[in-house]
């Protein structure tokens, strides 16, 4: 039996106190990442229905037994049909009021439970709970430390495999040798490692696609450290590159240096994004057609959202990433990613990779 994570108790605590402001007498969390943060399951199904007093982890039969090693502190109710046994439970437990997370919930599982409610209602409360897992422990900082090291290792040893005519695949496949070679337990997301044209893709996969001189290769990389992730992005050059490029990249550069700069508790996260977009300006604000970033922890993409029209606020102990970049269509791209800890007055940055522009010969 797995010894228990102190802070999940803690974490249950924080939301049972929550209850009687959202006007619910019960949570039932649906979303397996939620689940695995309030209680340790890391089985891929499951419902966690928490009261003001108590709570319940409901799986099938597959997961029984490991539920009860990982979770000491909760009870354990095997269901057949799933629910089935929601429905059960809401009914052995008389709630009336009952909160649900419509983003992680079908609309099917949704159908099915109104149709066979009676005098319970079913009220969303997932907006109420965005920033459950947004500010980070000192534990889950230490692991998300660890696998931006493991990542970054990766990254810098893949350097020197970086030829002309070796292909993006090849290049993805000695990225996460490399990872798990120093430890990854596995990879937060598919790698991103695309040359020349494809690097104007912002979320290209891997191709057959040979490096040629001249390429710039943005690889976007992340693993995870007991289910913790890192995001980091760096673009190398091969080979000699035309002034446009250099003053591109340098201009992408100075946009994540004066946004990381910007960082710290209470600033809105859309202003660390305009910050970003006032160095890329008007030659090249068309050709970055994304956020400035994001948040970072059990999932590789969390809140806040750092975006034009986001609404978030940013708070001491979020994990969030700073990745501007600039996509010429048909031709080349460039993005620069750090993953940096809010701090009252500053950031932190966990990416090791030197953001400096690196030509490979």
């Amino acid at each position: 039996m797995q010894q228990e994570n102190k802070a999940f108790p803690g974490r249950i605590s924080l939301i049972q106190r929550k209850l009687s402001i959202l006007k619910i007498d019960g949570l039932i969390i649906s979303n397996i990442i939620n689940i695995k943060y309030l209680s340790g399951f890391t089985g891929s199904d499951g419902v966690l229905i928490i009261c003001p007093d108590r709570s319940f982890l409901l799986v099938d039969g597959r997961y029984t037994n490991q539920a009860a090693l990982e979770v000491q502190s909760i009870p354990i109710i095997e269901y057949k049909d799933k629910v089935e046994g929601i429905i059960t439970a809401i009914k052995d437990l008389s709630l009336k009021q009952i909160g649900f997370e419509a983003l992680s919930m079908s609309v099917d599982m949704h159908n099915q439970l109104i149709s066979r409610l009676e005098n319970e209602t079913l009220i969303n409360v997932g907006n109420d709970l965005k920033f459950l897992r947004a500010c980070k422990d000192e534990a889950e900082i230490t692991l998300m430390k660890k696998a931006a090291e493991i990542s970054s290792l990766a990254i810098a040893n893949l350097i020197g495999d970086i030829k002309e005519k070796c292909t993006e695949k090849e290049l993805a496949l000695q990225l996460e040798i490399h990872a798990r070679r120093a430890g990854a337990d596995g990879l937060a997301f598919e790698a991103i490692v695309a040359a020349g044209a494809n690097s104007a893709l912002p979320h290209a996969k891997p191709t057959d696609r040979k490096i040629r001189k001249g390429d710039f290769i943005v690889i976007d990389f992340g693993v995870k450290c007991q289910n913790y992730c890192s995001d980091e992005t760096c673009t190398f050059a091969l080979g000699a590159l035309t002034d446009q490029q250099k003053n591109a990249y340098q201009a992408v550069r100075q946009a994540h240096d004066e946004a990381i700069a910007a960082i710290r508790a209470n600033v809105a996260a859309s202003v660390i994004d305009q910050c970003a977009r006032r160095v890329l300006g008007e030659k090249y604000g068309p050709y970055f057609p994304h956020g400035t970033g994001h948040g970072v922890g059990l999932e590789v993409h969390e809140a806040p959202r750092l975006a034009p029209n986001s609404q978030d606020v940013l708070e001491a102990q979020m994990v969030v990433t700073v990745e501007p970049g600039i996509y010429i269509p048909g031709q080349w791209g460039i993005r620069i990613e750090d993953t940096v800890l809010v701090k009252e007055n500053s950031c932190e940055i966990f990416t090791k990779m030197n953001k400096q522009l690196q030509i490979i010969n």
